[in-house]
């Protein structure tokens, strides 16, 4: 299953993906860096980049900088991940930044339950990881 993740609430999208891979479905999502968080931007610049100081580099925690790291950690949250089947769902799991050539031609999903309109301010994941430092 191809799912596209332009313009999706990103906990929406995650919380989806995360019931389909208990289910045992192997998913692909393309284009996470497009995908969105609701908020006012500069607050959620400020709570990731708190998320992302907290520890140390050594011992963690570690977060991400990258966009498909991000959406990755957004739907690990959501899962079992220190169970078997929470392991074994998040191998099941393939996220890549932009369109990759593979996808062309195949049937792609687009979540209506993660397509609500928003209405509010909003950040997407790529804006969100371009402010905590990663360089595409």
């Amino acid at each position: 299953m191809i799912i596209d993740a332009k313009n999706a609430l990103a906990g929406r999208l995650a919380s989806s993906v995360a019931k389909k891979l208990l289910k045992g479905d192997k998913i692909v999502i393309i284009n996470c860096e497009q995908a969105i968080i609701s908020g006012e931007p500069e607050a959620t610049r400020k709570k990731y980049a708190a998320i992302r100081a907290r520890g140390s580099p050594q011992h963690g925690p570690y977060f991400p900088k990258r966009p498909d790291l991000i959406l990755r950690r957004i739907i690990r949250g959501m899962l079992p991940y220190k169970t078997g089947s929470g392991r074994s769902s998040m191998k099941r799991l393939r996220i890549f930044i932009g369109f990759p050539e593979y996808a062309e031609g195949k049937h792609i999903m687009v979540p209506e339950e993660a397509l609500r309109e928003v209405k509010t301010k909003y950040i997407t994941i790529g804006n969100l990881a371009k402010a905590l430092g990663w360089r595409n």
